[in-house]
């Protein structure tokens, strides 16, 4: 009888042990001065546009799809269903979405660069598609969900263009897939082969289209973004389930029993539906993909322990490379002629470069799966650089020194969301 008394009180005291520890994070979270200014600064970015950032003319559908529940906070509904609705005016007849649009006037006073998309639906814009990506279709049923879960707009959905319905075409972007980027072998999307969720392949001095040097395979961030957009959709649309929800569980599966490396506690970047384009005494699997590890949570791929352990090797990645934060896109790097794009050298831009816009991302899955302190802890970094640099910049170097677009509206759009959900955990133990 006394044994077990103890055993309940010290049950009891490790709760209120617990709960202290939580209300004094609570209280940290809290009075940071400085999520209050990143907020306030994201805010009067989005009001801006709705292209990637400065140094972009278009509008990203990738992008917009991660800044557009904080353009829902500065913008009317109807604003923002406008960029929607380009994008499935200029959706192509075999169902696949493009990449980005530009107003066609600026297209026309582009020289060389991409091949522009035109529709007779589309007065007013004409798109592009990046070919050797394959998250464009997915990323456009996540940014219609997040749409209506912002605004409560759902009669969005039975909108017409041309003879289709938002709905029915949603549903053509994923048949798209399942047409034309299937592969039978493995029972998921493939690419090309590019640095995690890049959209610059191994070939080509450009690297952004398909060409007759592409390698394709199965990587993780493709496959996970297909399962986030069939949840969206399946929920949006209920009745598409007798035919989506199987397709989706299987594409789990296949996921878990292809990509899933056991013995390592880690995906393997790349399964090639031939040949590795890369030498064999180059070990590819030693590379570990944080952005698509990242997506794959917020999938539901990964139990909690495994998240654990892959927020751990997250940081360890981070210590051993000198990097500023768990945005780390991959490492090791590939090495420097691994890619015929100059701009992919090691820890340059999408081959080992530090990018807020996916370690955004993993933050906010840390604090769904309840690693509240690892997330404040982990978030800190990229919060103090943006005090710091005075802006949201595309990504980081090694060394934390800023690069690209300071006013990169996808990092704004993943900051604010990661500290509303510390802050709606905060205010729960106050």
């Amino acid at each position: 009888m006394k044994k077990h008394i103890s055993f309940l009180l010290g049950l009891f005291l490790l709760g209120c042990t617990h709960q202290k520890e939580d209300q004094e994070l609570a209280r940290k979270i809290l009075d940071n001065r400085d999520f209050q200014d990143v907020k306030t600064r994201a805010l009067e970015v989005v009001k801006t546009g709705f292209n990637a950032g400065d140094g972009y003319g278009e509008v990203w559908i990738r992008d917009y799809n991660t800044f557009i529940e904080l353009s829902a906070e500065v913008f009317d509904a109807e604003e923002l269903e406008r960029n929607l609705l380009v994008f499935f005016r200029l959706q192509g007849e075999d169902g696949n979405i493009v990449d980005g649009f530009i107003p066609k006037e600026k297209a026309e006073n582009v020289e060389g660069g991409y091949t522009y998309i035109y529709s007779d639906l589309e007065p007013d814009y004409c798109g592009h598609k990046n070919t050797v990506e394959t998250d464009h279709e997915t990323s456009l049923v996540q940014a219609v969900y997040k749409y209506i879960q912002a605004t409560g707009q759902k009669e969005f959905l039975k909108k017409k263009v041309g003879h289709s319905t938002v709905a029915q075409r949603m549903e053509q972007a994923m048949q798209f897939l399942l047409d034309y980027r299937w592969s039978k072998e493995h029972g998921l999307i493939y690419g090309a082969t590019t640095a995690d969720w890049g959209d610059v392949q191994h070939t080509h001095s450009w690297g952004v289209y398909i060409t007759e040097d592409t390698h394709y395979c199965v990587d993780i961030y493709d496959n996970a973004m297909l399962l986030i957009a069939l949840d969206n959709m399946m929920e949006l649309l209920p009745e598409t389930e007798d035919k989506w929800q199987k397709i989706r569980n299987s594409i789990a599966q296949n996921i878990m029993t292809t990509l899933w490396d056991e013995e390592n506690e880690k995906f393997i970047p790349h399964v090639y539906l031939e040949k590795s384009p890369y030498p064999d005494d180059f070990n590819e699997n030693e590379i570990y993909y944080q952005g698509g590890t990242a997506v794959a949570i917020e999938a539901g791929l990964l139990n909690k322990e495994q998240i654990r352990i892959s927020l751990n090797k997250m940081v360890t990645n981070v210590k051993a490379s000198g990097a500023g934060s768990i945005g780390l896109t991959l490492y090791p790097p590939y090495p420097d002629w691994a890619f015929e794009n100059k701009g992919m050298y090691s820890y340059g831009y999408q081959n080992g470069g530090d990018w807020t816009w996916f370690g955004g991302r993993m933050i906010q899955q840390l604090i769904k799966n309840g690693f509240i302190e690892e997330a404040y802890e982990q978030l800190l970094p990229m919060i103090q650089r943006v005090v710091k640099n005075d802006g949201f910049y595309e990504w980081y170097t090694v060394d934390n020194q800023p690069e690209g677009s300071g006013t990169f509206r996808g990092s704004a759009g993943v900051l604010y969301k990661a500290i509303l959900l510390l802050e709606e955990w905060a205010e729960s133990k106050k």
